[in-house]
C-alpha cells in the first residue's frame, strides 16, 4: 500500500472511484428505505456538516505537513550544495596529491547527488545509492590519511567539512523517506467515504443531480492527489529541483 500512495495519479483515480461509489451506495440505501422525515433529515445534515468539518481539518493538516516536508527537502538540497562547495575549497589545505584526489571524487559525488534528485527509475536509483556509498568511503579515506599523518587544526577543518558532506546526504535521505503515515491516509479515506455515503443518502432526486453529486468526490480526490503529489518527491509532478547542486556543478573548475 505504501508504494501505491507514492503514485499521485493512482491516488487521484482510486479516490475518485471510492468516493463516487460511496455516493451512489448512499443513494441505493436511501431508495430501499422510506422517505426521511424532516427531523431525521435535519439530524443527518448536522452530522454531515460535522463530518465534513472534521475531514477538512484532517486534509488541511495533512497538506500542511506535506508542504513542510517538501520545504525540508529543498533546504537539505541547499545544505548539500553548501557542504560540497565548502569542502571543495577546503581541499586546498591538503597536500597537492590528496587535494587533487579529493576534488576529483567530489566532482563525481556531486554528479551522483544531482542524479539522485532527478532519477525516477528504481534500478538507476539503486546504482546511484551504491556508488554514492562507495564514494563516501573513498572520500573519507582520502581525507583521513593525511589528517592522521599530520594532525593539526587546519587538517581538522578539512575533516570536519567532509563530515558535513556525508551527514548532509544522510539528512536528505531521511527527509525523502519521511511520508504521510498510513494511518492518516486511512482516516482521511474513512471520513471521506462516510461523508459521501451521507451525501448520497440525504440527496433528493439523485438521478437528476448527477453533476451535483460529483462535486464532493471530485474535490476530495483532487485534495488527496495534491497531498500525495507534494509528499512524493520522486514520482510526483511537484518535485525538488536540485538547482543549487546544478549551479555548483557548473561553477566548479575542471569539470
Amino acid at each position: 500500500m505504501t508504494d501505491e500512495l507514492r503514485a499521485p495519479f493512482l491516488v487521484l483515480l482510486l479516490t475518485l472511484f471510492l468516493m463516487w461509489s460511496s455516493v451512489w451506495i448512499g443513494v441505493f440505501i436511501r431508495k430501499r428505505h422510506q422517505e426521511l422525515d424532516k427531523d431525521v433529515s435535519r439530524d443527518f445534515e448536522i452530522l454531515l456538516g460535522s463530518t465534513l468539518t472534521l475531514l477538512s481539518l484532517i486534509i488541511g493538516f495533512s497538506l500542511s505537513m506535506a508542504i513542510n516536508r517538501y520545504d525540508q527537502r529543498k533546504n537539505y538540497e541547499e545544505a548539500e550544495a553548501n557542504a560540497i562547495g565548502t569542502e571543495y575549497l577546503r581541499a586546498d589545505l591538503l597536500p597537492a596529491v590528496d587535494s587533487a584526489r579529493v576534488r576529483t571524487l567530489l566532482r563525481e559525488y556531486l554528479q551522483l547527488r544531482i542524479s539522485f534528485y532527478q532519477t525516477r527509475n528504481k534500478l538507476d536509483l539503486q546504482k546511484i545509492n551504491n556508488r554514492t556509498a562507495q564514494l563516501q568511503d573513498e572520500l573519507w579515506s582520502v581525507v583521513q590519511i593525511p589528517v592522521a599523518a599530520q594532525p593539526n587544526p587546519v587538517h581538522g577543518l578539512v575533516l570536519s567539512g567532509m563530515n558535513d558532506v556525508l551527514n548532509s546526504q544522510g539528512y536528505t535521505q531521511a527527509a525523502w523517506w519521511n511520508r504521510t503515515p498510513i494511518g492518516v491516509w486511512g482516516l482521511m479515506a474513512t471520513v471521506g467515504i462516510f461523508s459521501c455515503l451521507m451525501i448520497g443518502y440525504i440527496s433528493h432526486r439523485a438521478t437528476e443531480g448527477f453533476v451535483r453529486l460529483l462535486i464532493l468526490p471530485l474535490i476530495l480526490s483532487i485534495a488527496f492527489f495534491l497531498i500525495a503529489d507534494v509528499d512524493s518527491p520522486r514520482s510526483g509532478v511537484i518535485r525538488v529541483v536540485p538547482q543549487n547542486l546544478v549551479s555548483l556543478s557548473q561553477s566548479l573548475p575542471g569539470r
